[in-house]
């Protein structure tokens, strides 16, 4: 087939969440409820690990950059779905779409990066507590940042590398509330098996090896910490129980949403949605929920501006 111009299909119809009106508002409801409760909420736990000398430690360091990482991600595909829902305008741009494929893997992957990044601080500050100052340096901890953040790019430039050279001349309703590579490639005017093969091996298999390779870190913490001395051995259980709960509900759905690319399950749009509308939002908020640390520096803090008496 020869190549087409992709201005054959210059712009693309999103179905949303439901063909109801009604089950959209509910949602969109839920999503404004997420954004004024818990966006705010990681600013502030930003700016409290800023303000407050005591949390200086390497894990709260990657934790500001986690809550960072997922205000960006939140306005990727939050705000489209919200004036869609709202304006009943259901059309994204070819361009805006492939935006919005570009940043959510460049952002989810370098959260899946900065994951391992923090599992690699806890391995070195629980295995190797006296060289742990010596090792996870500030300029380590910024150079697994920056390998975080490399990483997720480079990710994310495949995605899009694979979409680009697709020809699209025909059907542009995708089934879903954003757009994605595994939506897109099945509306390209071709053959799409080989690239839905390499869909697969580049964000299924990737996710699968990183979930299994995090959960193996952490599982292998927990059974030094459970075995070793009790200095430390409760606040070092609640940290790794906390990350896996992360990974849990980081990976899971990424795995069930790319490791079928070729196949469509009406759960898919419901994954979907809690993958990348609810849970960016949540993680931070769940590890601040199991540190104390961190929970009474955010009071001293909101005390000092005269938030609460």
């Amino acid at each position: 087939m020869e190549n087409r111009s992709h201005s054959a299909v210059p712009e693309f119809v999103l179905q949303g969440l439901s063909q109801s009106w009604e089950i959209q508002l509910f949602f969109s409801v839920v999503l404004l409820l997420f954004y004024i409760i818990l966006l705010p909420g990681n600013i502030l736990i930003i700016v409290t690990i800023l303000k407050n000398p005591s949390l200086e430690s390497p894990m709260f360091f990657f934790l500001a950059n986690l809550a960072f990482l997922d205000i960006i991600y939140s306005f990727v595909t939050h705000p489209k779905l919200i004036f869609n829902i709202f304006s009943g305008c259901r059309t994204i741009s070819y361009s805006g779409c492939i935006s919005q494929i570009f940043f959510i893997h460049f952002l989810g992957g370098a959260e899946m990066f900065l994951l391992i990044a923090m599992a690699v601080d806890r391995y070195v500050a629980i295995c190797y507590p006296l060289h742990y100052a010596t090792v996870v340096t500030r300029v380590t901890c910024w150079a697994m940042i920056v390998a975080s953040w490399l990483g997720g790019f480079i990710h994310s430039i495949i995605q899009v590398i694979l979409i680009i050279p697709l020809p699209f001349c025909g059907p542009n309703e995708l089934d879903n509330f954003f757009c994605d590579i595994t939506q897109i490639i099945r509306l390209a005017c071709t053959n799409t098996y080989t690239l839905e093969f390499l869909t697969f091996a580049s964000s299924g298999l990737m996710s699968i090896a990183c979930f299994i390779f995090l959960l193996m870190s952490y599982g292998a913490l927990l059974l030094k910490v459970r075995t070793g001395s009790t200095i430390g051995k409760s606040k070092a259980s609640s940290t790794c129980i906390t990350h896996i709960i992360i990974v849990f509900i980081m990976f899971g759905p990424a795995i069930y949403i790319y490791c079928h690319p070729f196949q469509e399950y009406s759960f898919d749009k419901v994954v979907a949605f809690f993958h990348t509308v609810v849970f960016p939002l949540m993680n931070p908020v769940i590890y601040t929920l199991r540190n104390k640390e961190i929970q009474a520096a955010m009071w001293r803090l909101l005390k000092n501006i005269k938030f609460i008496d």
